[in-house]
């Protein structure tokens, strides 16, 4: 960390006027046609990671941010990608599949979710994004990208690399280069591949712009931003508490035994329309959404074991209310940003107290409410006071009511 100039810029201290009163994106002259998608979106005030990285970025400063998901950060650093492409316009015929800005993103929905963000945001403009994932039709991707030359690429390491190393994506051009959840890449092992993505692109500094975005700053994580960034601004955005005002958060004590009528009852009983559900393994999320779909309840299950066209599928069905409950483990559930979940439900505690973090953040998304919800039985409790310490809140433990664990 020693050789990054290290400027951070956190709620106490930075642009605190800016803030106080809202900053909005009309503050930063950005393109029409840009300022069309935004809004379209609904956007008006910037959030806080927003207003610290929006005006760096658009100076081509390099940029380490640290904020959580559902901070806004995916749009801060779409705006300056998409600004950037539409005020410097390349002069020269370009080649097809030689994108200005490349996107790594460790998992394939938030890929996808990253990509579907860049098309609504540039939308009147004619840029043009493709997403190149993992466990899709190869053949299918081949063929985007030798439809029109490509501005903005969204990919996961694998499956870029693969592209890269067959000589069927050049980026010798790229202008910007984000590197997001950068703390999970390297929990999932992706860094050997984004160094050998890393040496095709410009070198760092002028040739490329870098932008770095964790959740966590860890030493492992600095000392890969030190290495491919040049001089970067460093902007911490995190509150007090780690979860937002915005999530109501309670834990039943519940045994084991009666944990599923305790689920299948608070669903009907609420009438909880739209709820994801964590547990920590794939058989564990199998069987709980066979339960449910037996129980009546319109139930997916949302794992990697799934193949990517059908996660792709019922992500689609779950953001238009066909499905109501999505079974989830961490991996998937890393990757799902859908507005208007009203409940995160954890079946089973976390084992890193952190994943507790990213959980409940899939709710209570852009200002709205939220509930999250643990069943804590005799396998689990234990993590607790973890969590407890990890969010700096401490959590309101009941016993279920007799209604709740009524039998079915």
């Amino acid at each position: 960390m020693n050789d990054i100039n290290k400027k951070v810029w956190q709620p106490k201290d930075f642009n605190v006027a800016k803030v106080a009163d809202k900053q909005r994106f009309h503050d930063f002259s950005l393109p029409d046609e840009l300022m069309q998608g935004i809004a379209d979106l609904g956007f008006e005030y910037c959030t806080p990671i927003q207003a610290a990285t929006i005006e760096p970025a658009l100076q081509g400063r390099d940029i380490i941010g640290k904020a959580q998901t559902g901070t806004g950060k995916t749009a801060a650093f779409l705006v300056g990608i998409i600004t950037d492409i539409l005020d410097f316009p390349f002069s020269h015929k370009r080649k097809l599949a030689e994108p200005r800005a490349l996107i790594i993103a460790p998992t394939r929905e938030l890929a996808l979710q990253i990509a579907a963000d860049a098309v609504q945001l540039s939308k009147h403009t004619s840029l043009h994004v493709i997403s190149l994932v993992g466990g899709m039709d190869y053949s299918k991707q081949r063929r985007e990208l030798s439809s029109a030359a490509v501005d903005i690429i969204v990919a996961t390491p694998g499956r870029l690399i693969d592209f890269v190393r067959s000589k069927e994506v050049d980026l010798g051009n790229v202008e910007m280069l984000v590197l997001d959840e950068a703390d999970r890449m390297l929990s999932m092992g992706f860094i050997p591949d984004v160094r050998s993505i890393i040496r095709n692109t410009p070198r760092k500094g002028e040739e490329r712009q870098t932008l770095l975005y964790s959740a966590t700053f860890t030493d492992e994580v600095m000392n890969l931003a030190s290495q491919w960034t040049d001089n970067p601004v460093v902007v911490e955005i995190e509150s007090a508490q780690k979860t937002t005002d915005t999530i109501s958060q309670q834990v039943f004590l519940v045994e084991k035994k009666d944990k599923y009528k305790l689920l299948r009852n608070y669903i009907v009983q609420n009438n909880v329309e739209r709820v994801i559900v964590f547990c920590n393994r794939r058989h564990q999320t199998r069987e709980l959404a066979e339960k449910l779909k037996r129980d009546g309840i319109k139930a997916a299950l949302m794992s990697g074991e799934i193949p990517q066209h059908k996660r792709v599928r019922t992500l689609e069905d779950f953001k238009s209310g066909k499905i109501q409950v999505m079974v989830a483990t961490d991996v998937a559930g890393r990757g799902i940003h859908i507005d208007g979940v009203s409940h995160v439900i954890n079946y089973h505690l976390p084992e890193d107290a952190d994943d507790y973090v990213h959980r409940i953040g899939r709710t209570g998304r852009a200002g709205t409410t939220g509930i999250s919800i643990c069943f804590a039985c005799e396998d689990d409790s234990f993590m607790i006071p973890e969590i407890e310490s990890e969010i700096g809140v401490k959590l309101d433990c009941i016993h279920p009511s007799d209604e709740l664990l009524a039998d079915l």
